[in-house]
């Protein structure tokens, strides 16, 4: 690539560069990386997820883009050491960022497609595309600072702390690309904006190196700004959506009335609520079996992963005398289920904002019954599974309480259930398992051991449609064992556990509609 010397006024020479220049663009580089990697893991999130193994992916790829960089922009630098040079890999590398939201949809509706239909193919190869997305601008930004470091450099004795301060420099704008993105940007614009104005900002950085050519380009990336985002996954019934600080969050609305809330790739539903009705036909209707098996009136209890309050609906038609403590982090999912979800319907349902283990770590209360239900099917938060989280709530329950937990499950494959059971049951005197559906179990621990025999003869004091819950309860109700390792906050795999055995579901071809519970006579 040829360029010009530049001889108009403000223009930088082809063989000298003021270091406050090259001071600007690297550190735009930093910052446009990072923020750009912040990007890549929203754009991402709605139809993969952004559980542990999602990010390694981004991360992963991320360093061996920077490190291709690296290599690139030492090699450019010794052949051909212009700063107009410099200033065009810059440029390209905006010019890409402020494209990829625009490119990055079609391959993000083929992966959602291929959810759907259970094709791992399209799946992976649409996640490896939509990586590959940022190939060619990480490269590029990889390659600024040791470019930059052989423009700086004058004095070969003064080289070590040359390349030291760039490097550092770039290191401090990647700490506030990061912080800025994440915390400011992407909440206040949305992830489209905040690519296209990364873009911006490296373009008029650029200006510094190649002049008033690199000016058009700038004008155009903050043109995009204007271009509507809209819906950031599209799909029919769509009622709500919004990009929170945790999570790509939306209600959908079905053709018989139906609202389900989704939460980003949407594998699963995480609240439902049907006109007329408290009972769903899923696992939440499972909860509404732990009152009676206490053995006496339930005065109150906690549910920690609150989401749109659908356990709180069902109790506020069934045990409307149950006070309820419902625990969500995510405040734009409780906005959600307060205009769309019915969450306000049950007066004796107070909502916290918190994560639920620092709730318990502060909170003084105790309960007749606990539920958790934070688990983002299908992947469960290790630190709301291991022993030490389990001994914590087993602190916070009254005299013979309950701990309940709704865990995933594919047929045939219950490893993930059976690690729970064991680290429940190093934390409870006893546990048991009611595998009432296809894709849930739902686990309780109780404070004090009761006999099979007694717990169904509870159970069948429930009243109204509940009955119908009964038979498989006493069907399909079994002790839990210990089989394996415990999950410690040292140790708790649980998302390899998960992924094993989505993976080996998807590859028999099987699908992932979860069945149903009756609910109707």
């Amino acid at each position: 690539m040829a360029f010009k010397v530049p001889s108009q006024p403000g223009e930088t020479s082809e063989r000298a560069c003021a270091p406050w220049r090259l001071r600007g663009v690297v550190f735009a580089a930093g910052a446009g990386t990072l923020s750009t990697e912040i990007a890549a893991s929203r754009l991402l999130a709605p139809y993969f997820g952004n559980s542990t193994v999602v990010w390694a992916n981004i991360i992963g790829l991320i360093l061996v883009y920077l490190s291709l960089g690296y290599w690139l922009g030492g090699k450019l630098a010794d052949r051909a050491p212009r700063p107009a040079l410099l200033g065009a890999i810059v440029l390209v590398a905006a010019a890409f960022i402020a494209a990829t939201p625009f490119a990055a949809r079609p391959i993000l509706d083929a992966a959602l497609r291929g959810f759907d239909s259970i094709s791992v193919g399209v799946v992976i190869g649409s996640f490896v595309a939509a990586l590959a997305l940022f190939a060619v601008p990480v490269t590029l930004l990889g390659a600024v600072s040791p470019f930059a470091i052989r423009l700086a450099l004058t004095d070969v004795e003064r080289s070590g702390a040359t390349a030291g301060s760039l490097y550092a420099l770039s290191t401090v704008g990647s700490i506030i690309g990061t912080f800025v993105s994440a915390l400011v940007a992407i909440q206040a614009f949305g992830t489209q904006r905040t690519m296209i104005g990364t873009a911006a900002l490296l373009a008029g950085c650029s200006v510094l190196l190649i002049g008033r050519r690199a000016v058009p380009a700038t004008i155009a990336a903050l043109g995009l700004l204007i271009v509507p985002p809209g819906a950031v996954k599209a799909s029919s019934g769509l009622l709500f959506e919004k990009e929170s600080p945790y999570q790509y969050i939306s209600v959908v609305q079905w053709d018989d009335g139906t609202r389900v809330l989704q939460l980003n790739e949407g594998v699963a539903y995480h609240s439902m609520w049907r006109r007329g009705f408290v009972l769903t036909g899923q696992y939440w209707d499972l909860f509404a079996m732990l009152p009676p098996l206490l053995g006496h009136s339930a005065r109150n209890m906690l549910v920690i992963g609150n989401a749109g309050g659908t356990i709180a609906r069902m109790y506020g038609l069934f045990y409307p005398g149950v006070a309820i403590d419902g625990v969500e982090i995510d405040p734009t999912v409780t906005e959600a289920g307060r205009r769309f979800l019915g969450l306000g319907d049950n007066p004796r349902l107070h909502v916290y904002t918190a994560d639920g283990r620092p709730f318990l770590e502060r909170t003084h209360k105790r309960y007749d019954l606990i539920v958790v239900d934070a688990y983002r099917q299908p992947y469960v938060p290790f630190y709301l599974a291991t022993r030490e989280f389990f001994e914590l709530a087993r602190r916070h329950l009254r005299p013979g309480g309950i701990l309940a937990l709704n865990v995933a499950k594919v047929p045939g494959d219950d490893r993930l259930t059976r690690a729970v059971d064991t680290t429940l049951l190093a934390a409870f005197p006893q546990v048991w398992r009611w595998p009432a559906l296809r894709f849930n179990d739902m686990v309780m621990a109780l404070d004090r051991p009761v006999q099979r025999s007694i717990l169904l003869r509870r159970a069948s004091n429930v009243r109204g449609r509940l009955r119908l819950l009964v038979p498989t309860f006493r069907h399909d109700l079994v002790g839990a064992r210990r089989v394996g390792r415990v999950l410690t906050d040292d140790r708790a795999p649980v998302e390899w556990l998960t992924d094993r055995m989505l993976l080996e579901q998807i590859a028999r071809g099987q699908g992932l509609d979860e069945g149903a519970l009756p609910t109707e006579p």
